[in-house]
């Protein structure tokens, strides 16, 4: 909370719950009266049918259909671990989105992307500087991802990732790479072209089974479990706003 949210005087910043709704892209204000008679809406867990009902967008919670309604102007910071199939993007017909499985009110984007067959760490937000600045390859964040291939892999196949190589016609940027075992690596990236490893690791004769992203910039997996999402902490937040 900013400083002068702190000072602003509570009645100041009390609004009508149907407002509240209609702000946050929930429905119009007339529907949000209708919702509110039906009793489908909570504040602090409480189900409220008056119409005259006002809340704070600071402190209240309000609920629509057991989902947290979110302010439009409140800006959020997700952490999802992607499960396979599911694609990352908030509209594409016959396809999982990544969205669904944000059990949240309110929209969201996903930062960048992350493969349709690929799992792991995926960010969602709806600060669009923020979201800018991390999908932008000039700003040189890391991307960790773990490889697990169908054979393994030499030292020299490695080495040949780590160093750069020829995709399309342009070389890739040297990457970080640890051996995990003979089928597995780490991988370190600062750029993201479409199907990087996969292709990089084709390129040497080998097939990848799993790619998981495990890292972006400080924001780590962790034990996350599939398909499950976390906001992030403070702490995490202000990791990303320094990049």
């Amino acid at each position: 909370m900013s400083e002068d949210a702190k000072v602003e005087p509570v009645s100041c910043r009390l609004i009508r719950l149907q407002k509240y709704l209609s702000t946050a892209g929930i429905c119009s204000r007339r529907h949000g009266e209708e919702l509110i008679l039906a009793g489908k809406v909570c504040v602090n867990g409480k189900v409220i049918t008056e119409l005259g009902t006002r809340v704070d967008p600071l402190t209240d919670t309000v609920e629509f259909d057991g989902k947290p309604v979110l302010d439009r102007q409140k800006l959020l910071y997700i952490a999802l671990n992607k499960p396979n199939d599911y694609v990352t993007s908030c509209e594409q017909p016959g396809e999982k989105l990544v969205t669904d499985l944000v059990n949240i009110q309110g929209r969201i984007y996903p930062v960048g992307r992350l493969d349709k067959d690929s799992t792991g760490l995926l960010l969602l937000t709806n600060d669009g500087q923020l979201h800018h600045r991390l999908s932008h390859p000039s700003f040189d964040h890391e991307k960790e991802y773990v490889v697990t291939l169908a054979a393994p892999i030499s030292d020299s196949a490695l080495q040949k990732m780590a160093n750069g190589m020829l995709l399309s016609g342009k070389r890739t940027r040297p990457a970080e790479i640890r051996r995990i075992s003979l089928r597995r690596f780490s991988i370190i990236l600062k750029e993201g072209k479409n199907r990087q490893i996969r292709r990089m690791v084709q390129k040497v004769g080998q097939e990848v089974l799993g790619l998981q992203r495990i890292r972006i910039a400080g924001i780590r997996l962790g034990n996350l479990d599939l398909g499950k999402w976390r906001f992030l902490t403070p702490k995490e937040i202000k990791l990303l706003t320094q990049i």
